[in-house]
């Protein structure tokens, strides 16, 4: 029994799939973006076989920390705050309202002596912060405002750093002159050393059906989340099933050269253990006039070495996720439905292993 119906309309498990989505920056929010409308339980799609339910999912997000540029930096400089950019950004990817507090949230001050270059969004939660001296209850309650349809969580409270050791010999302290390095990535640690994530997002892992790392920037958005004490462990412990979206172009001063193996690598290293089931990876080409303008920045499309990933251990789903306009970036749905794909297979798998244990 996997508590699909398979004859005539079909119907979704009463209990949502349990979603972890781990990273941060553009790719997180991506995904949650996708993810979004399969929240609603009451959500029904007609088709020619009959009426069916949506698979509700329960979405839970765990957000790196460590950003210190832009808003975000300058926030976390003059108040002691944690960096609010990257959770903003998935709260509005999560938020039901997409009109006038989206809206608000997303609005960006052009002028303005200290104004200029801050979104609202990042003051609300600076401002919510200090008003009840702790940063993820703001995020709980700015969530509420936006009526999102999940639970987002700070991979952890303490005022982390990040610092690369890079193949120089050299050392770079800091997200921003990370991201601007000349020099290969050689490791990646967070400063100081021991740091606790919530014991929600433990709970969250404990528990999920599907546990998702990226897509977005391998060095400075996926990997300081496994850095964070406990959380790599409680990872590797789950029953979930867990499965890296990987990245579809190289990125300059992180990962110039790297295949969509090496990323793997990278996120095996520092979890100082096998973690994946699955790497995702994009089939549809990049046209020819994007590669051209990436090529300039010195990026390209990561080479999906699906042998040398075989042989790590992991499954590959090949699929087309690209979404083009005039950058390159991962389709919100077809990640959704990816997503959803693993989920089923992940709470099939667990029915049968219950049916089994107990047989």
């Amino acid at each position: 029994m996997t508590g699909l119906e398979t004859r005539g309309p079909r119907f979704w498990p009463e209990e949502p799939y349990r979603i972890v989505a781990i990273g941060g920056g553009t790719g997180l929010s991506t995904l949650l973006h996708g993810l979004k409308p399969y929240a609603h339980p009451a959500a029904r799609l007609e088709q020619a076989a009959g009426w069916e339910e949506r698979a509700p999912v329960d979405i839970t997000a765990v957000v790196t920390v460590t950003d210190d540029g832009g808003s975000s930096g300058r926030l976390r400089r003059d108040f002691a705050v944690l960096p609010p950019g990257d959770i903003r950004n998935c709260m509005l990817a999560l938020s039901e309202d997409e009109a006038l507090l989206s809206r608000l949230f997303r609005y960006r001050f052009a002028r303005g002596r200290g104004l200029k270059g801050h979104s609202f969004g990042n003051l609300f939660l600076t401002a919510l912060s200090h008003i009840t001296g702790d940063f993820p209850r703001a995020v709980k309650l700015s969530s509420e405002v936006l009526a999102i349809v999940g639970r987002i969580y700070p991979s952890t409270t303490a005022n982390v750093a990040l610092e690369a050791r890079l193949e120089d010999g050299s050392t770079a302290l800091g997200e921003t002159r990370i991201s601007r390095s000349r020099s290969r990535i050689l490791s990646i640690a967070l400063k100081p050393r021991r740091c606790r994530p919530l014991p929600e997002t433990l709970e969250a892992i404990a528990r999920a059906d599907l546990i998702t790392l990226g897509p977005g920037s391998l060095f400075t958005s996926v990997v300081p989340n496994l850095l964070v004490e406990g959380i790599a462990r409680a990872i590797r412990e789950s029953p979930a099933v867990k499965a890296y979206f990987v990245n579809l172009m190289w990125q300059p001063g992180e990962t110039v050269r790297f295949s969509a193996a090496d990323h793997v690598a990278a996120i095996h290293k520092h979890a100082r253990s096998k973690l994946l089931d699955y790497a995702v990876v994009n089939t549809r080409p990049v046209s020819e006039p994007l590669r051209r303008r990436y090529a300039r920045q010195k990026a390209r499309p990561v080479e999906n070495d699906l042998d040398r990933l075989s042989r790590m251990g992991l499954s590959v789903i090949a699929r087309d996720l690209l979404q083009e306009s005039d950058r390159v970036r991962h389709d919100p749905a077809a990640m959704a439905a990816v997503v959803l794909e693993l989920a089923r297979q992940s709470r099939q798998r667990r029915s049968e292993r219950s049916l089994t244990a107990t047989a």
